[in-house]
């Protein structure tokens, strides 16, 4: 990895929630470094602030202290129009409920952050169907999400999250609503993700799940309890 620049570097990050007897610090004093094309799983237990970690890693909430850059880019200092910029362009998600738009073509889903994007409809269509192509679904395009199976759906949540080449997928339990068949083919798909390049971050309680990742972290009340390289 050699000495390019982190895509995630945590430093300090403390998140707060409630005030005198009802605080709680759900992130307390957490650092943290992913560097372009890690596969890193985030696991702990209900209450470890995994779920916290998320989100702001994700910029979808912001730290109570410390300091958090994205690709190179501050966070915290962000408003939420520019954090919404960023989301878009920096960040692929993935989430356990797959959060497809109903009534609406898998195509259109997929092409919908180009679209926040202002991307011209036939280039957001030909990225779409690539994209689509790459999960095995190009035959599924017209299909709403209501017609596909749970592990098409998120395998169209997949195709949506790597549309637009951003520099972070964020996987969030993404097979916690799967089968065991469907989980294996998402699993695979995130490796093959992997293997093309692409920095991940899963968030997983599965063992299972998390041996996909070549560097668990395990989180306990707030704070990093391991960090271990588990094959480069």
């Amino acid at each position: 990895m050699g000495s390019a620049e982190p895509v995630i570097a945590l430093r300090g990050i403390t998140k707060v929630y409630g005030q005198g007897e009802a605080e709680v610090r759900a992130l307390d004093g957490v650092s943290l470094t992913i560097h372009p094309g890690e596969f890193v799983a985030i696991m702990g237990a209900s209450g470890s602030g995994k779920s916290t970690m998320m989100n702001i890693i994700g910029a979808l909430d912001v730290a109570t202290a410390g300091t958090y850059e994205l690709d190179g880019i501050n966070i915290e200092q962000l408003n939420d129009d520019a954090l919404s910029v960023v989301r878009n362009r920096k960040i692929g998600f993935i989430f356990q409920s797959f959060n497809l738009i109903p009534r609406t073509s898998a195509l259109a889903n997929v092409e919908l952050p180009l679209a926040y994007r202002g991307i011209n409809r036939a280039d957001r269509r030909r990225r779409a169907e690539i994209a689509l192509t790459a999960v095995g679904l190009a035959g599924r395009a017209s299909h709403q999400p209501n017609e596909l199976s749970g592990g098409q759906q998120q395998r169209v949540a997949i195709a949506r999250a790597l549309v637009t080449n951003p520099s972070l997928i964020l996987a969030d339990e993404p097979t916690g609503n799967l089968d065991s068949s469907s989980t294996a083919e998402v699993l695979h798909l995130l490796d093959e993700t992997h293997r093309r390049g692409n920095t991940i971050v899963l968030i997983t309680h599965e063992d299972e799940v998390a041996a996909r990742a070549s560097r668990i972290i395990q989180l306990i009340d707030g704070r990093i309890h391991s960090d271990e390289l588990v094959r480069a």
